[in-house]
This record gives C-alpha cells, structure tokens and sequence, in this order.
C-alpha cells in the first residue's frame, strides 16, 4: 500500500512470482491487483467479463482470462505458469443457493490449481466464532468456512485469512455501518448492536494478501485478522458518528428484532442491496474476534502498528470528503488509498455524493467560454436569478455566514485560494477547469465546478456540475430542499455564460 514499505516476509520464493487473481471486478480483488503489481508480481486476471476492467489504470500492465470459477470446463489453461492464486470470489447477494455455488466453485479452483501445480492458494473468508459449531453459524460465515475448507483440502497448500468487518469505502459491511449511522439520528436496533466485533482496515487487509504470496510450502491453514481495537456495534456507531462531525447518536435496542426483521430494516434504510444486508446482519448476531495473531510471525505488523478503527474510518471517508472531486469530468481517479472508492465500486458505496449535472453546445471559442467563465462572481454576478443569490447570501449572513460581502481580489482573472463571494477557488486549469469549494454555512460539503472543452470544430462544450455531500439526516433534507430550484438557478447559469461568450467581440 502506499504509506507501507514493509519488506516482503522471508520463507518462500516471491520474486516475480505469477499471480491469478478471480474476483479482480469486485471490492478486495480491484485493490489488490495494484498492490501486487507494486510488489513486483506479475498478475494474471481471471474475469467473466474482460470488457468490464478495460478503463482500469492497471489494465495493460496484466493478462486477462476469461473463465468462470462456476463452470470447471472454462479452467482449462487458465492456471498454466501460476504460483500464487487467489480465490477472491463469492455469490453473496446474486440470490438462490449462494453456499451450494460457493462450494461448487471452491471445488473447481481447487482442482484446477493442484493439477496445474500451482504453490500456493489464498483465500479471504470471514472470521469464525470460537466455541460455535459450523452448524450452528449463519449460512454467510457456514458458507466462509466451508470454501476454506474446500481449498485447504484441495492438494495445493492454502493459506485462509479471517476477517470480520473490512473498514474500507466500498465495503458492504462498512457502508450498512455508514448509512445506518448517518442517516439516523437515533435509531432502534436489534439486540446485535451489543455484539462485540473486530474489525480491520482494508489497508491491512491488502498487506496480509500480498505477505500471504510468500508463505513457506508447509503453511496450510486458517488466520484470523483483525485491527488493534475489539467493539461492540454500538460503539462503532458511536464513534463513526463522532468522527464524521455527526451529532451523538441515539441507540435503543429492541429484543424482539429477528435478523430477518432487521435485515429487512437495514435494505429500507440504506440502499445496500437486501439480498447482501441479510446475511451480514445474520452473521452479526456471532460475536466475530480474533482467537490468534499467528499471521504476524510470517507477515509482521507494520512498524507503526495495524491501523486502528478511528483512523481507517477516516482514510475511508477521505475521498467522500473530497467528493471525487479532484478528478476530471470525463473520468475518475483511480490513484489514491486502498480504502478510497472506485468508480467500479457498486453504486451504494462511497456515501451519498447528489450533483446537478448541466452540459450545453455553444457556438463560441474555448477562450471566449473561459473568459466568461473566469469573470464570474463579484460585481459580474452569477448570470442568473439574482434574486435567488442574494436570497442565500443573506441567509448566509443570518446564521453567521460569510454571505456574498467577499466579491473577488481581481475583476478578471482568479487562482488557487482566491475568495469568491462565499466559494473559495479550490482549482483552477486555465481554459479548461475552474472549480469552486462552498464556504457557506451548509450541512454538508458542496462544489461547482465549471467545465470548458472544444468540440473539435471550432465550437466548445461547457460543462457545468453542482456536487453536495450531505452532513447527517439535515443534509439530505437541505437538497431536497433546494433542488427544486436548481433547474432555475443552475441551469440559467449555464445558459447565460454561454450565451455571453457566444456574443462577445
């Protein structure tokens, strides 16, 4: 990862080693993938689907197979020259039987790597609680331990890291933590919210599955991973909440809530997929902690010590507290922490991001769009419905704000830092990208970014984007709010600047 420079652990031959990685389009195999390539492996891609890691930064550094772990007949090949593979995959939330297609898989992988004489299998299950009998676990974690299991069975020696909650923007498990905590400011909760958990940060994660690579021949077994701090649900909510600036949330259990019935709550509150929520709120009434910290004798723990739950929530919230704005219109980044979202990331994740999106063919130059774009604010105005800017600037004022007083330093021209009434210029490409950060009083985080691009003929292509990150309940109710005025404000601007670039000299 980026800010680990561990060397790899000793007892096995790394160096180049060929890597197969299943699950490459998923939450841990996108994020590994890097990391190996980092380490100096050479990476080979199991996918259904090649077309769907074509955008990815890394695309033409890796080889790309097309198989299916659930079909053993498309295996053939696919392991020839492998010493490492990683079975990342699993069919949580596809629907139907999930354990019968994950033992299915799990038997298919692990034949074809014995009999390609693969080295080394790893695996990410979740971890099991001590003293329940398999029977006894929810169908999730009995289906985790089983494909485990399976593999380590399979002939190739196989190396099975446990986690319980991965804190990472993107993971199922932490973003049900993300929406129930954000979303409701006091919430009645099934019994499982005093269930004790221990979670860990993606960023570790990622270092046990590259360590894992380099085990010696002889390990076959399970670990458990786990993060430096053991808490009850509660108290992750608790401390989520504290974190992200909410206020102290209100948590009042309730017996009579099944799993069943929660789960069904958790899909009504959070847009993570009911068919996902249920069986990972089923696994929580297990209390999930590490019984053991073997996996450091091999992989050892970063100097600095595993990253604790307060500090991977804040690597995870980084990029929504960013707002993905950093990037360019036409894509996102990809660079950044393991924990950040992707843009392949499932919809629900990365917390809620509402944009007012405009776009507008204008028959001027580039260098005429940028001019108007540039002048905007101060005593040139908004260019439109300045009623409703000086509506908001005084509200501003009112709640202690800074109101539109500021104007700009310069009549024409503009650079990072500047004050723009109430934005602040947090980027600026000249001709091509102004981007402005809101400093009124908001709940929430907002941007407007505004987007010059020549068409190819002469003419340009504005673009126009307005992105809030809501705060907490009063956020999501703040842009409701508002947006049914957006069309007004948001896309007179847009018509006007160009209309004012298209007229003038």
């Amino acid at each position: 990862m980026t800010d680990h420079t561990d060397a790899p652990p000793e007892g096995g031959s790394d160096a180049r080693a060929l890597c197969l990685v299943t699950g490459a389009t998923g939450y841990i195999g996108g994020r590994l993938v890097p990391e190996l390539l980092a380490a100096g492996h050479r990476v080979r891609c199991l996918v259904r689907d090649p077309g769907r890691i074509r955008d990815y930064p890394w695309r033409a550094e890796v080889e790309t197979v097309k198989a299916d772990v659930t079909r053993p007949e498309t295996l053939a090949g696919v392991f020839a020259g492998v010493e490492v593979a990683y079975f990342l995959v699993h069919s949580l939330g596809t629907g139907g039987s999930f354990e019968r297609r994950d033992r299915t898989s799990a038997r298919a992988f692990g034949a074809a790597a014995a009999r390609a004489g693969v080295r080394r299998i790893v695996y990410l299950g979740g971890l099991i609680p001590p003293g329940v009998p398999e029977h006894a676990l929810s169908p999730h974690l009995r289906s985790r331990a089983e494909v485990g299991r399976i593999l380590r069975e399979s002939g190739v020696p196989t190396a099975e890291l446990r986690a319980a909650v991965i804190l990472g923007s993107g993971s199922a498990s932490f973003e049900m933590l993300r929406y129930l905590t954000e979303r409701l400011p006091v919430m009645v909760t099934p019994n499982w919210v005093d269930t004790r958990i221990q979670p860990i940060a993606v960023r570790d994660v990622l270092r046990y599955l590259v360590g894992a690579a380099a085990l010696p021949p002889e390990v076959n077994r399970s670990f458990d991973i786990g993060g430096p701090d053991v808490l009850t649900y509660r108290e992750m909510m608790l401390r989520y909440a504290g974190i992200a600036g909410l206020p102290r949330r209100l948590i009042v259990p309730v017996p009579v809530l099944t799993p069943r019935l929660s789960s069904h709550w958790v899909g009504l509150v959070t847009p993570v997929p009911n068919s996902i929520a249920r069986p990972l709120v089923e696994s929580l009434r297990h209390e999930v902690v590490c019984r053991e910290h073997d996996i450091a004798a091999l992989v050892p723990d970063p100097p600095g010590g595993l990253i604790g739950f307060d500090r991977a929530v804040r690597l995870a919230l980084k990029r929504i507290q960013d707002a993905e704005v950093t990037t360019r219109w036409s894509s996102a980044s990809l660079a950044g922490a393991p924990s950040d979202p992707l843009p392949t990331d499932p919809d629900w994740a990365g917390g809620s991001l509402y944009e007012d999106v405009k776009e507008r063919e204008v028959a001027a130059s580039p260098q005429a769009v940028w001019q108007v774009v540039e002048g905007i604010g101060g005593d040139n105005g908004w260019y439109s419905f300045p009623l409703a800017w000086a509506v908001r600037g005084w509200l501003d004022r009112l709640v202690g704000g800074v109101g539109l007083r500021r104007g700009r330093r310069d009549p024409a021209r503009l650079r990072v830092g500047d004050s723009l009434d109430f934005w602040r210029v947090e980027e600026i490409e000249p001709v091509e990208l102004l981007r402005l950060r809101a400093e009124m009083r908001l709940p929430g985080l907002a941007w407007l970014e505004l987007r010059v691009d020549s068409d190819g003929n002469g003419g340009t292509i504005y673009r126009q984007r307005a992105l809030f990150h809501p705060h907490g309940l009063a956020g999501h109710a703040y842009w409701w709010s508002v947006a049914p005025f957006h069309s007004f404000v948001f896309g007179g601007m847009a018509r006007n600047i160009t209309e004012r670039a298209r007229t003038l000299p």
